[in-house]
């Protein structure tokens, strides 16, 4: 019986070893992910799970303790290792949604700091140069006509997904003057993506600025009551909001401080912009803006397994000729 006894748990000391092995690969060398969406078909399609490293852009110690797969846990400090590269123009990155920063969103790396991106008649231009769609890159729909605002595009003033505005993407040391012309809405997001806190203060009322978007949580889980802490029952609010008006940014602090102490601010990490290969079924950064460094976790580096989900049968069929597929 003590020898039965003595069995199980060398047993369940061994897959309890193997579980904290691979969770320590998984926080630290190796970064996986499962496609839920077509954004980037026919490079990755709906169904892949991918691998990635997480070595290339420096392995970093866990950010959050919690719960898996739920949003409840803390935040707490981390390290980033020294990174072999920076993400690159072409790289297909593993990233925090910055809306929602629980869900992880694979896009490809399109400009880094300090480039300008243009789009016209759906030629995506860098810094006044063509960037051309990928080998499997596509387009499903027709184009959006030249001079129609779109819905959702980022800021609502940069046109639409297939006509976008020039827009410099931000780069660590950026100096933004602070007066009467400071574009909040552009500013303010950056600004808490750096780590610092935001608020609208009036003699009366104090709100705070937050970048996660309760319509990104209501599509990720469902539940109407993450509504609630938002304005106007709630506290938070999101910059982009149009219940903001232009003269209520007057009112801010940054860090408990008075816009009116402060003469500019400076950008603390770079920012990265990405697109789906789907150029018409990807929300990406034309809708929501940039990907800050910290946001990224890992370079996606080929499929393990593939799962057609749509399959006519009804039933999640292995696309075995996905498997090893390397991503580029």
């Amino acid at each position: 019986m003590a020898s039965k006894i003595r069995k199980i748990l060398l047993e369940i000391r061994s897959w309890i070893t193997i579980i904290i092995i691979a969770l320590l690969l998984k926080v630290t060398i190796v970064e996986a992910y499962i496609v839920p969406t077509g954004s980037m078909e026919n490079t990755i399609m709906t169904g892949d799970f991918l691998i990635g490293t997480r070595l290339a852009y420096g392995t970093r110690t866990p950010d959050w303790i919690g719960i898996p797969y739920t949003d409840i846990g803390v935040y707490i400090p981390y390290f980033r290792f020294p990174e072999f590269k920076r993400p690159t123009q072409g790289d297909v990155i593993i990233f925090r949604y910055p809306r929602d920063p629980h869900h992880k969103y694979v896009k490809r790396c399109v400009a880094g700091p300090g480039d300008t991106i243009e789009i016209k008649a759906r030629k995506l231009y860098v810094n006044d140069e063509e960037y051309p769609l990928s080998d499997n890159g596509k387009f499903v729909y027709s184009e959006y006509p030249k001079g129609k605002e779109q819905p959702g595009i980022y800021l609502g003033k940069y046109g639409n997904k297939d006509h976008f505005a020039p827009i410099q993407v931000p780069k660590q040391g950026d100096v933004f003057t602070i007066d009467e012309n400071t574009d909040w809405r552009f500013l303010i997001p950056l600004i808490l993506m750096d780590g610092h806190k935001v608020t609208l203060e009036s003699t009366s009322v104090r709100y705070e600025f937050t970048t996660t978007d309760p319509m990104d949580l209501y599509r990720r889980k469902g539940d109407r009551e993450v509504f609630e802490p938002y304005f106007p029952k709630g506290k938070l609010l999101n910059p982009w909001s149009s219940s903001i008006r232009d003269n209520d940014f007057a009112h801010i602090r940054i860090d408990g401080v008075s816009i009116r102490e402060i003469e500019s601010y400076t950008i603390e990490q770079d920012y990265y912009w990405a697109m789906g290969d789907n150029r018409d079924d990807s929300l990406d950064s034309r809708f929501w803006g940039f990907v800050p460094h910290n946001n990224v976790l890992g370079e996606a580096l080929f499929v393990y397994f593939s799962l057609d989900l749509d399959h006519p049968s009804g039933f999640w069929i292995p696309r075995l000729n996905r498997v090893g597929t390397v991503l580029n």
